[in-house]
């Protein structure tokens, strides 16, 4: 059966007082711009006017692309799909970008294996989420059955769940998944009704050669597409279990009132899942950057968002959700530890 996702807006009632309080800080009114407006939801995600926003924590799920094993696949990216299992092991090892950023960020890391194709046996660290040994290959049918779909969706929320029973209050979101640009895409486009043309980038690096057959390759495969356009139909059609289980993890967390920290292409190829299916998500999530792939400014326009930072980056793995959480820290911290005007006694203008 496809689980149902049930969610409410963050304290709407904490609105007003929050305003007021940013308000009544010791600076001119909007003097800090966006920061204003992301200490007034994350008061409204935590619940306080004085928030505490705790020791954060990002999950990274990966997982295996059928499509990308199928030779009909696998131009569709620069790698291939052996490196998904091999950067499991880099991150477990701790060897990874996103280690290092969640080292200097004061993150707790979390790996998880939704399906990739490869016994890792015991490791330390890494979360058994697995559903399959990689999805199906796209050309032969759809990525996974509905029920795949639900346990993928299930074990992301169960995951989400169990850090915030921990006492996390923040959770970001990465992936690692070779292949899932191109699944990003054709969600991209099913999902919001953008020019496949539009959705397309290209992911690992291609080449002009490259990108013109990954085009017309998903074009194709989006014509023949005459399932549902329900988020989750879409999901089980063309997603991988990475994607899937960030989509629940997402879903799970936001019913657990944590703020959400969401990456680039991929994690918000998520977000757009699980925002279809339960609109208020949105209020949760915070878009940490702009991604250097295509699609993703067609996700962001969307869902109405504006992300924090525009670096460039095209990496995955959670790296543009850690680079954001300063801000994110610096504006908890603003409108919990800075003054008022009446308590500085500070003449107002």
């Amino acid at each position: 059966m496809t689980p149902r996702f049930d969610l409410t807006p963050p304290a709407p009632d904490l609105s007003a007082a929050l305003q007021a309080c940013i308000d009544n800080k010791t600076k001119p009114l909007g003097a800090l711009g966006r920061l204003e407006a992301l200490a007034l939801q994350i008061g409204q995600v935590l619940g306080s006017t004085a928030p505490e926003p705790g020791t954060p924590h990002l999950l990274v799920c990966a997982g295996d692309h059928g499509t990308l094993r199928d030779a009909r696949g696998r131009g569709l990216s620069a790698y291939p799909a052996d490196v998904t299992w091999q950067m499991v092991v880099n991150f477990l090892a701790g060897g990874a970008a996103i280690n290092v950023l969640a080292r200097e960020g004061g993150m707790t890391l979390h790996i998880a294996d939704c399906g990739v194709a490869h016994d890792f046996g015991a490791r330390p660290g890494l979360i058994d989420a697995r559903v399959a040994p990689g999805t199906a290959s796209w050309f032969d049918g759809p990525a996974m059955t509905p029920a795949q779909c639900a346990q993928a969706l299930e074990n992301g929320a169960r995951i989400a769940r169990d850090i915030a029973a921990g006492g996390a209050r923040v959770l970001g979101f990465g992936e690692m998944g070779i292949g899932n640009t191109a699944s990003a895409s054709l969600i991209t486009h099913l999902l919001t009704g953008a020019p496949m043309d539009d959705c397309v980038g290209r992911g690992t690096g291609l080449g002009d050669a490259a990108l013109a057959d990954k085009k017309r390759v998903l074009a194709g495969l989006a014509a023949d597409y005459a399932g549902p356009r329900d988020a989750f139909a879409v999901l089980a059609a063309f997603g991988g279990f990475e994607i899937a289980t960030m989509a629940g993890a997402m879903l799970g967390a936001a019913q657990s009132r944590m703020l959400l920290l969401i990456d680039g292409f991929i994690s918000s190829a998520a977000a757009l899942v699980a925002q279809t299916h339960a609109p208020a998500l949105r209020d949760y999530c915070v878009f940490s950057h702009r991604s250097q792939e295509r699609g993703h400014a067609i996700q962001l326009e969307h869902m109405g968002a504006q992300p924090l930072l525009d670096l460039d980056l095209r990496l995955g793995e959670g790296t543009g959700a850690a680079l954001a959480w300063p801000l994110v820290r610096a504006a908890a911290a603003i409108l919990r530890d800075m003054a008022s005007f009446d308590s500085a006694g500070v003449s107002k203008a």
